[in-house]
């Protein structure tokens, strides 16, 4: 069973910086792609941004590029979302997942393994 345990969250000021984490359990991380995403209080999850089985390619949402940055560092099964520029409207929740195969994609269906969630509150 592959577990997802997010980190790193908190409360910021507006134009702050945080870093989130997502640390991997099982030994075929590398070979997954992996993506963020986010739920507003009263709103949908979205997503945020992907990155494939070796970082090679990422995918941003429009609201996160720019800001944000997708990474991965497979020998430590942790795949990391810096965010700069923090703006009140990204206050959420963030969830990391594991794609289905070692690509990349923006559809939440196609994310087999979730984590629970760290929460990311923007003060302005």
């Amino acid at each position: 069973q592959v577990q997802l345990v997010e980190s790193g969250g908190g409360l910021v000021q507006t134009g702050g910086s945080l870093r989130l984490s997502c640390a991997a359990s099982g030994r075929t991380f590398s070979s997954y792609g992996m993506g963020w995403f986010r739920q507003a209080p009263g709103k949908e999850r979205e997503f945020v941004a992907s990155i494939n089985w070796r970082g090679s390619t990422t995918s941003y949402a429009d609201s996160a590029r720019g800001r944000f940055t997708i990474s991965r560092d497979n020998a430590k099964n942790t795949v990391y979302l810096q965010m700069n520029s923090l703006k009140p409207e990204d206050t959420a929740v963030y969830y990391c997942a594991r794609y289905r195969t070692s690509a990349t994609s923006t559809a939440q269906y196609e994310y087999e393994y979730w984590g629970q969630g760290t929460q990311v509150t923007v003060s302005s």
